[in-house]
């Protein structure tokens, strides 16, 4: 059959909804800005004012030690080689240091007083002390997984069960996307420092949710998205031929089987032949000026931390609900002096322009800005001997992260560890309470933000969390 028979008679079956959506995706390649229906999500109304529209999600993969970073302790120092008291560690759960002898070391880190707030922040991150007052600083973080992948799918989906939801996920099933021709949920990844440990896909996946609530990994060599760029000699009324034929097979297939599925892929492949057009616009940074590129450090697209801050503001601009930048390199178990200066190199200056980026265009306060990583790091040394080669263990018990904007508190700093530096003990901050926090400034109520599945109801913070009320405006 000719082509232009085939087409008309796919255009004229009762199965034509396919080619009014995607004539519709015509009508607003020809018209520049027309309106297009956004998704919505299940939380409708909203439980709150909203103070956040979207998420960005800072992680610092490998768990950066808090006590060269945020939280300063005189004690330690002054117990620096002497046996770590054993009435905090009795009984409790180490990682690579388990039977081993404990010895204190003190903080290899100077601390100052920094802007009017007086917040105290270290000599390795200059940047960001330099945004101390647009910061909410919590020092009493507290998790439950002690190596690095069950931390991160704790951090992310609220267990270490394997399969569940992330949180981004979560915020795009509650609230919708916001954007037309991008994911709802962007994950980017960047390295430098020591031994970079692994971040599985699944940690942005969307678990029991439909899955087109999953992250979608940008990459910075080669297509951003895998094959989104047609191939040699395809173009885009082919490939929008393609997408409208493959639309009407599978609505022809669910008016048989029902699958919900069917509906997101069609919905996807719709998504797909958008983003041909709007991704490589928002990664070419070509048309930045020199001075937002040399704020951020950025050299090109180069895949650094400091190029997918700069792409995070853009995808923000751009309403994207939920981006996760992961910086791999944190996780120091020797030598941490040298590593700690590599990885915060890496990342210092691009977290400060990030938020000062935000602020500037008038978005940080409806945007939450998360940085952290997925646990602390001991009191105790690691490969104890030349000062060069020590580092510190994992550590879950307490720990540093910050927020931005969002309807957080500026200038503050929230809950205290121990003398050592060991035990969240004041204002104690579960990863459950940070949670709800998030949802709660998205205007959500994390108890009524669910989903049935295997006759249970689950939600992100799963029996768990409390909203930090002190810290909201």
């Amino acid at each position: 059959m000719p082509n232009d028979s085939r087409r008309t008679f796919l255009k004229t079956t009762s199965l034509g909804m396919g080619s009014l959506a995607l004539g519709e995706l015509l009508a607003r390649d020809a018209a520049a800005g027309a309106a297009t229906n956004v998704g919505q999500g299940v939380v409708q109304p909203l439980h709150y004012p909203a103070k956040a529209k979207r998420v960005i999600f800072l992680c610092m993969a490998g768990g950066p030690s808090h006590l060269e970073l945020f939280d300063p302790k005189p004690k330690l120092t002054e117990l620096d080689g002497q046996p770590m008291p054993e009435s905090y560690t009795a009984g409790q759960q180490l990682a690579q240091l388990q039977g081993q002898q404990l010895r204190c070391w003190g903080s290899q880190a100077k601390f100052r007083e920094h802007g009017q707030s007086g917040q105290v922040v270290s000599d390795y991150l200059p940047h960001i002390a330099g945004i101390a007052d647009d910061i909410c600083i919590l020092r009493s973080m507290k998790t439950e997984q002690i190596n690095h992948d069950p931390a991160h799918t704790f951090m992310n989906t609220g267990t270490q069960i394997s399969g569940r939801p992330s949180m981004g996920a979560w915020v795009n099933y509650g609230l919708g996307s916001d954007c037309d021709d991008l994911p709802g949920f962007v994950v980017m990844v960047s390295r430098a420092g020591r031994n970079p440990q692994p971040v599985a896909s699944r940690q942005w996946h969307s678990g029991f949710l439909p899955s087109k609530y999953q992250g979608v990994l940008f990459h910075s060599a080669g297509d951003p998205v895998h094959y989104v760029s047609n191939p040699a000699g395809v173009s885009r009324s082919r490939q929008l031929d393609v997408v409208d034929t493959i639309g009407q097979l599978d609505r022809m297939r669910d008016t048989v089987v029902h699958n919900p599925e069917i509906s997101t892929r069609i919905s996807q492949y719709e998504l797909a032949f958008r983003m041909q057009m709007s991704v490589p616009e928002l990664t070419d940074i070509s048309n930045e000026p020199q001075h937002v590129l040399d704020s951020y450090g950025v050299k090109g697209a180069d895949g650094s931390f400091a190029y997918n801050c700069l792409v995070a503001c853009r995808l923000a601009e751009r309403g994207v609900r939920f981006v996760h930048l992961y910086h791999r390199g944190w996780d120091h178990h020797d030598a941490l002096r040298h590593w700690l200066g590599i990885t915060c190199k890496a990342t210092d200056q691009p977290t400060a322009a990030l938020i000062r980026d935000l602020k500037q265009r008038g978005m940080l306060d409806d945007t939450l800005v998360v940085w952290g990583g997925e646990f602390g790091r001991t009191p105790m040394a690691q490969n104890k001997g030349d000062v060069s080669k020590i580092g510190r263990d994992h550590h879950i018990r307490g720990f540093s992260m910050f927020l931005a904007g969002g309807g957080i508190k500026p200038g503050v700093t929230y809950g205290n560890t121990d003398e050592l530096g060991y035990n969240a003990e004041e204002n104690v901050v579960h990863v459950h309470d940070l949670h709800a926090t998030m949802l709660q400034r998205l205007g959500i109520n994390h108890k009524r933000l669910t989903y049935r599945y295997q006759g249970r109801d689950f939600r992100l913070t799963d029996v768990h969390g409390n909203v930090v009320q002190d810290i909201l405006v």
